[in-house]
Parts: C-alpha cells; structure tokens; sequence
C-alpha cells in the first residue's frame, strides 16, 4: 500500500494538472489587441498562435537579431568577445534607456552585449552595429540579410534598437523563429539572454525580463517597448527538458507582458501530455503571413490617461485584485491556470500575476566595466573606478537641487505647497545635469511627471516589490511620491498662511 501512495499522489496531480490544461481550452478568449505566440523550442511546434503573423513593432526585442548577428560575428572569428569598441558620438546620442558614456569610451564586446541585453541600452546596440557594420545603416543591412536566411518573411530592420521607426518592423512569427535560431546556432553564447542582473560601479540593474529568477525554469530571452508597439517580450522557460518559447507582443504593461508569457509557458508545459485535445497548427516556419499595416498604439499605451510616463523599465505592479495593473485582460485565464512551483512536495500554487509580484530569487550581479577585458585585482581596480566616476557626478546634481531651494524659500507665502512643487521641478533639473551615466535620469524625469499627480499608489508598491539589489535608484524614488501625494491631500490649510494668493497660485499653474 505504501508503494502505491506515491503513484496514486502522481496520478491525482497529473489529472489535476490536465483539468486546469482542459478549462483553459476551452474557455472563452477575450479579444486581445495582443499578438501571442508559443512554440516548442526544438521541434518548432506551434502550441499556441493569436495574431502571430499580423505585423508589429518590435521595439527592443530588435536586440535579439543584434546579439544574433553580433555572436556569429564572434562565432565566425571576425572579432572576440574581447575587441575593443568606441562609443561614437551617434552612439552617445541615443535616446534612453542606455548607459549614458561620452563619446571616446572604449569597452568590450563582452560587456556591451551584457548592458544591451539586460538594461536594454541603446547607445551600446549603436556601439555594436558600428563594430560589426561599420555603420548602423551597414549593420542594418546584415540584419535584414540574415532574417531573410533564417525565413523571417515579415521583418524588417532599419537600426539595431528598436527605437521608433516606419520601416522597423516583425511579427511574433518571425520573433519565435529568430529566437529558435539563436538557441539552436549559438548555444556557447546562451547566457547572455538570461543574465538576471548587471553591476557597473556601485550601480545594479535588473534584467527587464520579470520572468528570470520568478518563473520556474525561466532561461531567456528580451523585452522591448515603445508607445507604438506597446510591451513586448520573447520569453523562454525549460522544464524536464522541453523547452518552449513564448512571445507577447502589445501588452499594456511590463508585468502584464510578463504575466501573460507565464501564462503561455504554463499552459505549454501542462498540455505535454494533453497534445491529442489540441489539433495540430504546424510548426512556425508554415505559419502564413498576413499583409497588413501594423497597428499603432500609442493613444492606448502613451495617451493623456496614463498616470505616469510609459517605459520598457515598467514598475507597474499587479493590482490588489490579482490582475495585471492597467489591463483587464492582462491575466485572463488566471481562474484556470495555477502554477506549481517546482521542487515542493505538496506543489505550491500561485497565480501568475502572484508570481510575478514575488521578489525575484536572488542572484549575484555580472559585472560590467569600461576599457579593456580585466582579470583579478585589475578588475576590481576597473570596478572602483567606474564607480568614482559615477560618484563625482552627484554633486552637481545635488548643487541643482541646492539652487533652487532658496527660489522656494524666498516665495515663503505657501511654503509647503510651493517647496514641493519646486522640489519636482529639481528632481528633474538634476536628472538632466549630471553626467549622462546617471541612471537617475529616466527615473527623476518620470517621478516629476507623475508625483505632480499624486500618484502615490503606483509610487509605493514598485518599491516593497523590487529587489532592492536589483533596482535601488527605481527603488529610492517612488519611496518620496506619498509623501508628496499626502502634501497635495493637505494643501486646502496651507493658504491661510499666504500674504499673496496670486503669488502662491502661479506655481500650480506651471506644474
């Protein structure tokens, strides 16, 4: 009887786990503005297509093909890991999220696909482009040739970042395709696509990817972002050794991304024994294109009702009734589909969007530095002096801040209202002085925008569930909107101590 009771405990969980697999067949889809795809990464079955070949903007995901085709340039010996590469001039003037270097520095290969790929930087794809291409309009050239090798009939490139551009173009079709392309060709390189963390000098940035170190087996690959393509993400999960890859192009925010490509790999893995319920979709490869313009975005994901300014680095945190923060149908299904954490007798079950609120599991920071590949004390040398660079940049950032306290002061008619609203306005100034490595800016320039609004719910959850290893510069600025959030829902008093309501009103109406 006790030889039994471990095969009856198997039993009852693989039926359980097939029940949930069934309900979530044969429930209703919403309509989705979303295009959702999920394959099997060796055979190339298509598990799962929604849209999957309706043309769409790929925002960063654009540096999957860029580490591609860059790593088969190292693969082939036109260049290592530890060339040498100059940040031009183009390069620095990306728009963010990137490092911020001036032009003239040099770093290598190594460390640029590892900024690229985990803070999703921009200048450092330029870096690469002009280190592979020459240009980015030659490195260009090769990314479109190998698309049209690897049988991606729907992409286009016209730079290696993503940022907006008519003729940047993909579908998830072709995303899934280059995504097999990159595990089946350069498996050496895999590990680039699922770094959970990069360090440079005192500075820690977590991969965007809210997958890698919550979902169970989670090994890859990239998100992307712009208002016109909404949140992207090619994701990649193994479990006993079947590995699925799943894209979600069009979600409305990075957890909503995350949550659905959990979702997708959940169902994926569940189904491995259900395969005779589903009939067959082909592999991606035969999926058939559709012709048409892709859809544009931007009023939904960069409209006036945004509470603050969208980015790929999204905070957005799951919503206190388990759904995914600004979209409905971000965890449709969620009454379906459970997760069974691995490892854990009896399973743990968690809904997907509880998942991706969890700390992610903790893991030791890459490092990353400028100039030549460095070893023992000549690295920790290259370290600290990373980070000294970035330390001398913050007083001049704190002497902004100074210079304009006493304008706040000297307008002492409603001191409380008008210190906080100068304050904003400071935060901002700041972030655009210092040496452009700080990676305060884009966090100062969106906590302006959005304290003015008192946004002091979505300020305070990004920072009790970031990991604070992870993100501490995202971490430390929401902590101040409440406070600025309870100054707004205490300004009816403040007038009363105001000699002159008309000085006092003027800063409300610039803010």
């Amino acid at each position: 009887m006790h030889a039994l009771r471990p095969l009856l405990r198997k039993s009852l969980f693989n039926l359980f786990a097939a029940s949930l697999a069934c309900a979530a067949l044969l429930a209703p889809r919403e309509a989705s503005a979303e295009a959702l795809l999920l394959i099997e990464a060796d055979s190339g079955k298509v598990l799962q297509a929604d849209n999957a070949t309706i043309p769409w903007y790929p925002a960063s995901v654009t540096k999957i093909m860029t580490a591609y085709v860059t790593l088969k340039a190292v693969k082939d010996g036109r260049l290592t890991l530890d060339t040498l590469l100059t940040v031009s001039p183009t390069a620095a003037s990306q728009s963010p999220s990137k490092m911020g270097f001036r032009p003239g520095t040099q770093l290598t290969v190594d460390n640029a696909l590892k900024m690229m790929m985990v803070k999703s930087a921009n200048d450092m794809a330029v870096v690469l482009a002009e280190g592979v291409g020459g240009s980015i309009d030659g490195f260009s050239a090769i990314m479109n040739d190998t698309a049209k090798k690897l049988g991606m009939t729907q992409t286009s490139y016209v730079n290696p970042n993503g940022l907006p551009a008519d003729g940047q173009i993909t579908s998830a079709r072709d995303l899934g395709i280059l995504a097999r392309a990159f595990l089946r060709d350069l498996p050496e390189y895999e590990y680039f696509v699922h770094i959970p963390a990069i360090r440079f000098g005192k500075r820690v940035t977590g991969n965007f990817n809210k997958l890698i170190g919550r979902y169970p087996g989670a090994d890859g690959f990239k998100t992307g972002f712009i208002c016109a393509s909404g949140y992207n993400l090619v994701a990649s999960a193994t479990r006993n050794g079947r590995r699925l890859i799943a894209v979600v192009l069009g979600a409305s925010s990075g957890t909503a991304r995350a949550v659905k490509a959990a979702q997708l790999l959940e169902r994926g893995f569940a189904q491995d024994n259900l395969t005779w319920l589903r009939p067959s979709l082909g592999t991606v490869d035969n999926l058939v294109p559709v012709d048409a313009s892709p859809p544009n975005l931007r009023d939904e994901m960069c409209g006036p009702h945004r509470k603050r300014p969208a980015s790929d680095d999204d905070d957005a945190l799951i919503a206190a009734n388990g759904g995914a923060t600004g979209s409905a149908s971000a965890t449709g299904g969620e009454a379906q589909v459970t997760f069974f954490t691995a490892g854990l007798q009896p399973p743990l079950m968690m809904k997907a969007s509880e998942l991706m609120a969890s700390a992610p599991a903790a893991a030791e920071p890459v490092l990353v530095y400028t100039g030549p590949t460095r070893t023992g004390t000549a690295l920790i040398a290259a370290v600290a002096a990373d980070a000294d660079q970035q330390a001398a940049s913050k007083p001049r950032g704190k002497k902004s801040r100074v210079a304009k306290k006493p304008e706040a002061a000297d307008k002492p008619k409603d001191g409380n209202k008008d210190g906080h609203k100068d304050a904003g306005k400071d935060t901002k100034t700041a972030a655009v002085k210092p040496d452009p490595k700080s990676e305060a800016k884009l966090g100062a320039k969106s906590e302006a925008k959005s304290g003015a609004k008192g946004d002091a719910k979505i300020a305070a959850k990004p920072a009790g569930s970031k990991h604070a290893a992870t993100k501490h510069d995202a971490a430390a600025k929401p902590a101040e909107k409440p406070a600025a959030g309870g100054d707004q829902a205490a300004k009816p008093a403040k007038p009363k101590a105001a000699t002159k309501p008309a000085a006092a009103a003027k800063p409300a109406n610039n803010s």
